[in-house]
């Protein structure tokens, strides 16, 4: 028989030889069809008895007969047309494939000779019987699981190979790679992929490679990785710096909460309910008009209770705004988010919105009267100190009109 396979497909030919060995019952020829059909796959580099020198660098053959007959085959193997990569980078795998391959053939052919002799002998026990039988019996039992264990081993290295060579193609030589698109190259799933690479990295394929943390990007080159790290400490030091500034300001708001009396305290964060519920209904408002209206509200209202913080005796200015202003106004806002929602806009919704649209005019004039009213006595003190600083200066001789005259009257 003539095998003209690649390859990817030599597990299945072997087992295939095999099993037209067995149905035929002809055994004769099942180890030269082997031979042929590794000889086939492998570029001819098994036509001598000597295995070929593989150089685990760079994957070359040293028989130069062997590589013009590869070169001469117009068939080959598709993943063979890889990208050039450097080969500092990863190792070679012509000595992986030969490795594989000869683990694949000691395995199917050796383990299929020894099962049919088990078969055979288990026939003859029936029959004949005796202990010497069963030893036998034992014995080739026994040597079936090395070799069924060899076939399996020799198979996964084998696509373990292929799998390397598409990860090769999908790097192109870059120093950073995805898990994702190293995943979508062989159609299988991140973690796969994650435990197959580990396994690399782990036997030296990759000679510079490492994976990044979280197991989402592949690095092939030590430089990449140095960057890596060193991004890594500047990201740590960055939050780190963030979260002692963020304790700091925990902190210190504490510390300001509990020389705070407690009625403003209590007063400012009911301030700040209502405000969050002035937010989240301009969030579900879309109308820009209004919700220009609703951003003004909120705004007065963030100002209205800084003043009282600084100026805690101003808490009594805005008892009617805590009572009844701020409480009717989220109401109305409730109730236009309300009706801006309906699917069907009649008359009574649409008049009722625009009435509460005036209103919120209304209110937003309203809390600006309540703010310039809440600096009344800061501007009663500035309007005085400016009062007594243009009457010493007078006295002192310093006005313009003295620096016209010379001081002259």
């Amino acid at each position: 028989m003539k095998y003209n396979w690649d390859l990817d497909n030599l597990g299945e030919n072997i087992k295939r030889s095999v099993q037209d060995a067995v149905d035929t019952k002809d055994f004769g020829c099942l180890n030269q069809t082997i031979r042929n059909t590794i000889n086939s796959a492998f570029g001819g580099a098994m036509e001598s008895t000597r295995p070929p020198d593989i150089d685990l660098g760079t994957g070359a053959s040293s028989g130069r007969r062997s590589y013009e007959h590869r070169k001469q085959e117009p068939n080959d193997y598709k993943a063979r047309t890889v990208t050039p990569v450097n080969t500092a980078l990863y190792t070679g795998t012509a000595g992986k494939k030969a490795f594989a391959i000869s683990l694949m053939a000691v395995g199917y052919s050796m383990g299929a000779i020894t099962a049919l002799a088990f078969l055979a002998a288990a026939v003859s026990s029936t029959m004949v019987g005796g202990s010497l039988l069963h030893v036998a019996l034992s014995t080739l039992g026994a040597l079936i699981v090395p070799f069924a264990a060899m076939a399996v081993v020799g198979t996964r290295r084998l696509g373990r190979v292929k799998r390397f060579q598409l990860y090769l193609n999908t790097i192109k030589g870059e120093q950073y790679c995805n898990v994702k698109d190293l995943a979508k190259r062989i159609m299988k799933p991140d973690k796969y992929v994650v435990k197959d690479l580990h396994w690399m990295l782990k036997n030296m394929w990759f000679l510079q490679g490492h994976l990044d943390d979280k197991d989402t990007c592949l690095m092939t080159t030590d430089a990449a990785y140095r960057e890596y790290c060193r991004l890594m400490r500047q990201r740590e030091e960055q939050q780190k710096a963030e979260s002692e500034r963020a304790a700091a300001a925990a902190e210190a708001e504490r510390g300001r909460k509990q020389s705070m009396d407690p009625q403003v305290l209590s007063i400012i964060e009911k301030g700040n309910e209502f405000i969050k519920k002035i937010r989240a209904c301009n969030d579900a408002i879309p109308g820009e008009e209004v919700s220009a209206k609703i951003f003004r509200m909120e705004t007065l209202t963030r100002r209205i209770f800084a003043r009282v913080e600084e100026e805690p005796d101003t808490v009594s200015d805005i008892r009617r705004l805590m009572e009844y202003y701020l409480p009717t106004a989220v109401k109305l806002l409730e109730a236009y988010k309300d009706l801006d929602a309906q699917p069907v806009q009649g008359e009574n919704i649409i008049s009722s919105k625009r009435e509460i649209e005036e209103t919120l005019d209304t209110l937003n004039g309203a809390f600006e009267v309540l703010l310039d009213d809440m600096f009344q006595d800061t501007a009663w003190d500035v309007s005085s100190d400016v009062s007594v600083l243009k009457t010493m200066l007078a006295q002192e001789g310093l006005t313009e009109k003295d620096f016209k005259t010379g001081g002259r009257g």
